[in-house]
C-alpha cells in the first residue's frame, strides 16, 4: 500500500510539474532542485549532483531522464515510469492536438495563439536565467569551477563545441587537478543494487536492428525514433537534424518546424516533437503513431539510465571520481548559459522590434526573473503573467 501511495504521489507531483515546467531542460533541472531536494527533500544535493551529471553524459533527454531517476529513486521502477508519464503527459497532449489540427487542415485561423507563443517564449527566458543563477550558486563554488564554467559557455557560444567533448575534459581536468574543498563520503539514500542483471536493459539495443528486416511503416518509424533518441548528446536540441534526416522523405520542412517551433513552447520535454511527427507520419492511425514515436525516442536514455546507474554511484565514491563529477556540473553551468544565450534569449527575438516595443519584453522578463527569485512567485502565476504580457504586446504591435 504504501508502494502504490508513493507511485502516485510521484505521478501527480511529475504532472504538476509537467504542466508549468517551461524553458526546456536547463530550466527542467533547476525545478527539480528547487522541488526535490530544497522543498520535499527526497535527495540529497550530493545525490542530485551524481544524478546530474550521470544524465549529462549519456544520450537522451537528461532532465526526462532525471526526473525517471528521481522517481525510481522514490518508488521504484513503477515511480520512474509513473514519472515520465506525468512530466511527458501535459506536453505530448498538446502536441498530439496540434497535429490533429494539422492534418485536419486548420491553417492560421487565430492570431491570438502568436501572443501566447510570444509570451511563451518570454518565460522560457526567465526560467532558464533562474536555473543558470541556482545552478551556478550550487555547483561553481570556487576558482577551478568558475573557469570551468566559463570555458564551457565560451566553447559552446563561439565555436559551437561538442557538449560531450567539453563535459569529457572537464571530467578529466576535474579528476586531475580539482580537489574539492568538501567531498561528501555520504552513501546515497536510494542506491540501486548493483548485479550483472542491470545489463540486460541494454538487450533492446542488439535486438530492435533485427526488425529492420520487415518492412513496414510502423517498423520504420518505431527504429527511426529509437535510435534518433540513442544518438542525441547534448541537449534535446540535437533531436531536430537527427529527425529531419532520418524522415525527410516523408515530411516537409514545413512541417517539421512548424512542430519544433511549437514544441518549444511547450511546458515539459522537448522530445515530445516526436508525438507530433509520430502522428503525422502515420496520418491514418495519428494517435498510434504518436504514442509508438514518443515512447521510441524516450526508450534508449532510460534503458541506458537503468543499465548503468547503479555502477555509476559506485564509481563516484572514488575521489578522483567524485572531483571529475564536480567538474562536470561546473561544465554544466556553462552549458546551460550558452543554451540561455542561444536559442533560449536569441528565439525571443528582440532584435525585431522597435527601441520603444523591446521596453515590454524586456521589463517582462527582468520582472519575471526578479518575482521568481526574490519574490517567490508560483511558476504557475508566472506563466500567465507571461502569456497576459504576450497578447497585451500582440495587440499592441499590430494595431
Amino acid at each position: 500500500m504504501l508502494a502504490i501511495r508513493h507511485t502516485l504521489e510521484v505521478f501527480f507531483t511529475f504532472l504538476w510539474l509537467g504542466c508549468i515546467s517551461f524553458g526546456g531542460p536547463a530550466a527542467h533541472i533547476g525545478i527539480f532542485q528547487r522541488e526535490f531536494v530544497q522543498r520535499r527533500q527526497w535527495l540529497g544535493n550530493d545525490d542530485f549532483s551524481r544524478l546530474l551529471a550521470l544524465v549529462q553524459f549519456l544520450p537522451g533527454p537528461a532532465s526526462s531522464q532525471l526526473g525517471f531517476a528521481i522517481g525510481r529513486g522514490r518508488a521504484g521502477l513503477p515511480g520512474a515510469v509513473a514519472a515520465f508519464i506525468g512530466f511527458t503527459l501535459p506536453s505530448a497532449a498538446l502536441m498530439l492536438a496540434f497535429a490533429l489540427g494539422m492534418l485536419a487542415g486548420l491553417g492560421d485561423q487565430y492570431s491570438w495563439l502568436a501572443g501566447i507563443m510570444l509570451g511563451l517564449k518570454w518565460l522560457a527566458v526567465v526560467v532558464v536565467a533562474d536555473a543558470v543563477l541556482t545552478m551556478n550558486r550550487n555547483f561553481c563554488t570556487d576558482g577551478f569551477t568558475r573557469i570551468i564554467a566559463a570555458a564551457m559557455a565560451a566553447l559552446t557560444l563561439a565555436t559551437g563545441f561538442m557538449a560531450l567533448g567539453g563535459l569529457l575534459l572537464a571530467a578529466v581536468a576535474g579528476g586531475l587537478w580539482w580537489k574539492p574543498a568538501q567531498p561528501s563520503t555520504a552513501t546515497p539514500a536510494t542506491l540501486p543494487k548493483s548485479n550483472g542483471r542491470s545489463l540486460l536493459w541494454l538487450l533492446p539495443f542488439a535486438a530492435l536492428p533485427l526488425l529492420a528486416v520487415i518492412n513496414s511503416p510502423v517498423v520504420d518509424l518505431i527504429n527511426g525514433f529509437f535510435y534518433s533518441g540513442t544518438l542525441v548528446f547534448g541537449g534535446g536540441h540535437v533531436v531536430l537534424p537527427l529527425l529531419q534526416q532520418q524522415f525527410e522523405q516523408q515530411l516537409t520542412a514545413d512541417a517539421l518546424l512548424a512542430g519544433y517551433a511549437l514544441a518549444q513552447a511547450m511546458p515539459g520535454p522537448l522530445f515530445t516533437l516526436a508525438t507530433y511527427l509520430g502522428a503525422m507520419l502515420l496520418p491514418a492511425a495519428p494517435v498510434s503513431g504518436a504514442l509508438l514515436a514518443t515512447l521510441a525516442v524516450f526508450l534508449p536514455g532510460f534503458l541506458l539510465l537503468l543499465a548503468v546507474q547503479p555502477y555509476w554511484h559506485l564509481l563516484t565514491q572514488y575521489p578522483r571520481i567524485r572531483a571529475a563529477v564536480g567538474a562536470v556540473n561546473a561544465a554544466v553551468v556553462g552549458l546551460l548559459f550558452a543554451t540561455f544565450i542561444n536559442p533560449v534569449l536569441t528565439s525571443a527575438g528582440l532584435w525585431h522590434y522597435s527601441s520603444w516595443q523591446i521596453v515590454i519584453p524586456g521589463l517582462a522578463m527582468l520582472g519575471g526573473v526578479m518575482a521568481l527569485r526574490w519574490l517567490k512567485l508560483p511558476v504557475w502565476a508566472l506563466v500567465l503573467l507571461m502569456i497576459a504580457t504576450g497578447l497585451v504586446f500582440q495587440v499592441i504591435t499590430h494595431s
